[in-house]
């Protein structure tokens, strides 16, 4: 016998007795509000980058002692990757299964965080 919540669902979901998982809505609007904050941070990025590419290197390092270009790099560099993180893993869960799945997830997860700590490093470490 069904219950009344089982009536809507296809033949193929009642076989796997598999439903709605209800995460999508908040995926895309995890990458949507990254993507959004992105759109911000880039051009002042790309504004204070801009500044002083081609220097030399005490320049560079001056430049990035002050606080405003150090932040606006720290914040692109962040959001970037954590949008990276969260954009493969919906990507993932669309076209993998399985071990596979796990596999891929933590592999992007631990790229992502790597090259976030990564960046983070090489900018304090020009900035103190």
């Amino acid at each position: 016998m069904e219950t009344p919540a089982q009536t809507f669902l296809t033949d193929r979901k009642r076989a796997n007795m598999y439903g709605s998982a209800h995460t999508g809505t908040t995926q895309h609007w995890r990458v949507t509000i990254s993507s959004l904050a992105l759109l911000i941070v880039v051009p002042l990025f790309l504004f204070t980058f801009g500044a002083i590419l081609g220097a030399p290197y005490e320049e560079v390092v001056a430049y990035y002692t002050r606080p405003f270009p150090a932040l606006v790099a720290a914040a692109t560099f962040a959001i970037g990757w954590w949008h990276y993180a969260k954009g493969t893993q919906v990507l993932l869960t669309d076209y993998a299964r399985g071990m596979t799945l796990k596999l891929l997830l933590a592999l992007s997860h631990i790229v992502s965080f790597a090259a976030a700590l990564a960046c983070l490093y090489a900018l304090a470490r020009l900035a103190l």
